[in-house]
């Protein structure tokens, strides 16, 4: 997806600029923070982090679903006291919040993981590590304070998975998120353009890369690509480079997957388990079925099926089905402090931030990443109490209006 390098006021007068220094003070949004990701990083690595399926079409309608609705506040209503504090799973957390699970962030920045971590645990908000971490769990897990959920891809045979929960709950993580919608590699046709081979860059992409001399260094110098400790045991010793190890496990994805599988793992977890990746009602309906505590709406970034509904679209219909006997949690496209609360007010329990806290890491690190969270907080705050809400718990859908149609919301993301 291209950078959008101005926002229209009237007809593309007077031009946006987005902040692209080092100072982050100076990022105000998180696009800013995008703006400075997008100066840092080489091509390929770029559309890795932006990129979708296909048309990504699902990647924008994640996006227009928020601007489909308006607010509708209340007046006259005593905020002076108000908080974004709320409850997930069970604990307290500064606001509904939680930073997504998202693989190969190494290519990012040098151990981002443990730096999103960093983050996550200074601000008081769960961090989710994908299986695809370039960073071992049990590192992540001695982080003071950390909240620590533990996402699952299922791959190779039944020893793989049983041996990666025993390691998950060794470490204390707080759930687990099995997710069900990559089983099958979405057709992502940005990577393919980027490779020669299966394994090897091209060369404009090899010299794209060597033109970012700060990535280079706080990536890949003096180590190389990063690895993939957390499965790496599972791997054959001649598939265990960056590029082969990714391309195996894809390769090892049973597409059998299914709810008897679920119920295994719900057998063997006996902690908070999440099933992520939903986008179908009677999905959620199979979920409370099967004793699981929580479902992740979500089309995995848009990465994975294109043209599929947006999350945000199937908020209010699943809390009609759920009726909080489980955790509805929501994801995808969540960008500013009024898309929180928006999915607040729609139903969801909890929304999990994929892009916006990568877009702090790729622009500074942890520093970056919990400036993308003061952001969001400070906007949900600020809009909080605009709306004439006390709490997130005052929320609901008395204070949207719409959805509006696709067009309108179409002009507000393009």
């Amino acid at each position: 997806m291209t950078h959008r390098s101005s926002v229209a006021q009237l007809d593309g007068s007077p031009r946006r600029r987005y902040y692209t220094g080092s100072n982050l003070q100076r990022a105000v949004t998180v696009e800013d923070l995008r703006a400075m990701a997008h100066r840092r990083l080489p091509r390929f690595v770029l559309e890795y982090l932006e990129g979708g399926a296909e048309e990504e079409a699902s990647l924008r309608a994640e996006r227009a679903a928020y601007a489909r609705w308006r607010f509708t506040p209340r007046q006259l209503v005593d905020v002076s006291q108000r908080t974004l504090q709320a409850d997930v799973l069970g604990k307290p957390a500064p606001m509904p919040l939680a930073i997504a699970p998202t693989g190969l962030n190494g290519l990012f920045r040098r151990h981002g993981d443990l730096e999103l971590a960093q983050a996550a645990a200074r601000f008081g908000v769960p961090f989710a590590q994908s299986t695809m971490s370039n960073d071992r769990l049990e590192e992540i897990a001695r982080i003071p304070g950390l909240r620590h959920w533990w996402q699952l891809y299922v791959f190779g045979g039944d020893e793989v998975w049983q041996e990666l929960l025993r390691r998950a709950d060794a470490a204390g993580c707080e759930a687990l998120l099995l997710t069900t919608n990559a089983q099958i590699f979405g057709n992502r046709e940005w990577s393919t353009r980027a490779q020669a081979t299966r394994t090897m860059p091209t060369v404009s992409t090899a010299a794209n890369a060597a033109l970012h001399p700060r990535w280079l260094a706080s990536t890949l110098w003096p180590h190389g690509l990063p690895g993939f400790p957390n499965v790496v045991d599972f791997i054959p010793k001649d598939h265990r480079g960056f590029f082969q190890t990714a391309f195996w496990i894809r390769d090892h994805q049973p597409q059998s997957l299914s709810w008897q599988d679920v119920e295994r793992i719900r057998q063997r977890w006996k902690r908070p388990l999440l099933v992520k990746g939903i986008l179908q009602l009677d999905d959620v309906r199979r979920a409370l079925d099967a004793g699981v505590d929580g479902v992740v709406l979500g089309s995995h970034g848009g990465r994975q099926l294109d043209w599929t509904v947006s999350a945000l679209d199937l908020v209010a219909a699943a809390r009609q089905i759920t009726q909080g006997r489980i955790a509805l949690h929501v994801t995808g496209g969540l960008r500013r402090g009024t898309d929180l609360l928006k999915a607040i007010a729609l139903g969801a329990d909890t929304v999990l931030a994929g892009r916006a806290p990568l877009y702090g890491l790729c622009a500074a690190g942890t520093e970056g990443v919990l400036r993308a969270l003061e952001i969001l907080h400070q906007e949900a705050h600020d809009a909080l109490g605009l709306l004439g809400a006390r709490s997130c718990g005052e929320l609901g859908p008395e204070f949207l209006a719409g959805p509006f149609d696709d067009t309108v919301a179409a002009r507000a993301v393009l």
